[in-house]
């Protein structure tokens, strides 16, 4: 027994003596703060390029107080499961959608709606507006958690396997979306039949046949590899969508105003690189989609704004007239 504790007693003053040699005290070892970045998207899209890029950043410019493990493509759950972690603090940051968000606070939900924006221009404007500051203040009041960064993801346009050339043309088409009711306004208002789906079934879904559509961006339809089991790309544009940021309460009110101001640059930053490379995609794919025999339909799309544009303060609403006419405003 002795002998087992003079042995043990060896090997720690070793192992400290081994790190002060090599600068680290074991105190400085265990306050490093591993945490984790939960995203629903594939390992070879921008979102989780960045967000790797950001975890090197969190860790160098914290002098690795903080490390960031970044989890890739539902591995940590599904996009209402990972928003629910967050103030759980079984995640501490995401990537997630308006729409989501606005489950917990309903005005944020606003730039997810579809034709709110009348194109990337108005979009980017309202990200740097001080109304889009005012409703990630009131999400951070409801929800404890913090908007750290807009990522552009862009334009969801509808794939299927007839051809799309009108409003009229989708009713009755069972279309595929995201679990969050505002996915829903624009299928709901050309007639057709929205069936939610989490997103790491869609493709199953689309080559069994549960569903006939579904509505992405060109980057997350060439990534997801929808274009295998659709034959049609329809350039709806209906939805100028983007990601959110958002770190954990839990993780946030440990941060120094220091550390906070890092995170808030660092994700800012890696916003801005997604959105270069998301514009830069949806210049390219169209050609890369008819390379690989798929028809893109380039459609006019105001008769499907306009029918639209009704909803937009209906029912499905989760914001008031005031914020409406305000991000209407924005740019004219």
């Amino acid at each position: 027994m002795g002998h087992k504790r003079a042995s043990s007693t060896k090997l720690n003053r070793w192992i400290s003596t081994t790190l002060l040699l090599a600068g680290v005290s074991a105190a400085g070892l265990a306050s490093a703060d591993t945490l984790r970045f939960a995203h629903v998207y594939e390992t070879s899209e921008p979102y989780h390029k960045w967000a790797l890029w950001a975890a090197d950043e969190i860790e160098k410019r914290t002098d690795g107080r903080y490390t960031v493990e970044v989890h890739a493509a539902s591995s940590l759950g599904k996009e209402a499961d990972i928003n629910e972690g967050l103030s759980l603090g079984t995640v501490d940051l995401i990537y997630t959608g308006n729409q989501f968000a606005g489950r917990s606070y309903g005005p944020i939900g606003i730039a997810g709606a579809p034709y709110m924006f009348r194109d990337f221009e108005h979009w980017k404007a309202y990200t740097e507006s001080d109304l889009f500051k005012e409703i990630a203040q009131g999400y951070q009041d409801a929800t404890g958690n913090v908007p750290l960064a807009m990522n552009y993801y862009g334009k969801r346009h509808t794939t299927s396997n007839k051809e799309i050339n009108t409003p009229e043309d989708m009713q009755g088409l069972k279309i595929r979306v995201p679990n969050a009711p505002m996915y829903m306004m624009f299928p709901e208002a050309v007639g057709a039949n929205p069936t939610p789906i989490a997103f790491s079934e869609v493709y199953l879904a689309l080559q069994q046949g549960v569903v006939d559509a579904q509505e992405n961006p060109l980057p997350t339809i060439q990534a997801k590899k929808f274009y295998e089991v659709q034959d049609y790309i329809t350039l709806t544009g209906h939805i100028t969508d983007s990601l959110i940021t958002i770190a954990g309460g839990p993780l946030w009110n440990r941060l120094s105003d220091e550390d906070k101001q890092v995170f808030r640059n660092v994700y800012t930053e890696a916003g801005q690189k997604i959105t270069e490379d998301i514009v830069q995609s949806e210049k390219d794919l169209v050609a890369w989609f008819e390379d690989q025999g798929v028809t893109v339909n380039e459609v006019d799309t105001k008769p499907f704004r306009e029918a639209v544009i009704p909803y937009h303060n209906g029912e499905a609403a989760t914001w008031d007239k005031e914020t409406y006419d305000r991000v209407q405003a924005i740019g004219q």
